[in-house]
């Protein structure tokens, strides 16, 4: 792995910024200067930056616009296509932050961060998720208000959703719901109790982190104040 890519994939800089790095003698590989475009083996080579050693199991952060026909998995049994075959070259193992099903596209977090993983798919922390769902049949505004207060499904009521119409066209409704549950097929589940299943589904944001600049199948790095957003929609010190 080339040790720029190495040290965009560790959030030290952007690739630019780590070519800058290393041109300017910041940055040593076992004990000696590095150079751009230099070969790596991040499993056996000591990087420093500054003097200070790049942890392995740095912390990395990604969003992917998800493709559809793609499995939110880390590994499939049957040899279908999952999300990390989209992900390349980005130092240390990370996993999907929750699920998309596998029809469903639009933006998928994946991270090493056990802890904010685990916040931001609990409930308690509220984060929000926006979605635009077209479904089949015209949605009416009395069909709005029952999501905006909760639907009652078979695992239970959901809490009160935000949602608004926001295109029509002959036989189908594009709608916009806000959730912040993680439950499985919870947008399909909701829709399809009142009457019009879901044809389409798009995950637009989770927290502010957006996939719009994205390509389906294409990712990059969060920035900082992204992470840090993050972390505070979570409760999760900045420090951490």
């Amino acid at each position: 792995m080339r040790l720029q890519k190495y040290l965009a994939a560790c959030s030290i800089a952007s690739r630019r910024g780590s070519e800058k790095l290393i041109a300017d003698g910041r940055v040593t590989v076992n004990g000696d200067p590095a150079h751009v475009g230099m070969v790596i083996n991040p499993d056996s080579d000591k990087i420093q930056v500054d003097g200070a050693s790049i942890d392995l199991d740095r912390k990395v952060y990604v969003v992917l616009n998800k493709p559809k026909d793609t499995i939110t998995s880390a590994k499939d049994t049957h040899n279908r296509k999952t999300v990390m075959d989209c992900i390349t070259d980005v130092g240390v193992r990370i996993y999907p932050v929750g699920r998309l099903d596998r029809d469903v596209t639009g933006a998928l977090l994946l991270t090493n961060d056990g802890e904010l993983t685990n916040r931001l798919i609990h409930p308690r922390y509220e984060i929000d998720k926006v979605y635009h769902a077209w479904v089949k049949g015209n949605v009416t505004p009395e069909t709005i208000s029952n999501l905006k207060s909760g639907i009652t499904l078979e695992d239970g009521p959901t809490a009160p959703a935000k949602a608004s119409i926001l295109q029509s066209r002959r036989g189908a409704t594009l709608i916009r719901l806000v959730i912040h549950e993680g439950r499985k097929r919870l947008v399909k589940r909701m829709c399809a109790s009142q009457g019009h299943p879901v044809l389409e589904l798009r995950r637009i944001s989770i927290g502010d982190i957006r996939a719009n600049d994205l390509q389906p199948g294409e990712w990059r790095h969060l920035t900082s104040e992204e992470i840090h957003s993050l972390k505070k929609l979570a409760h999760i010190s900045i420090a951490n």
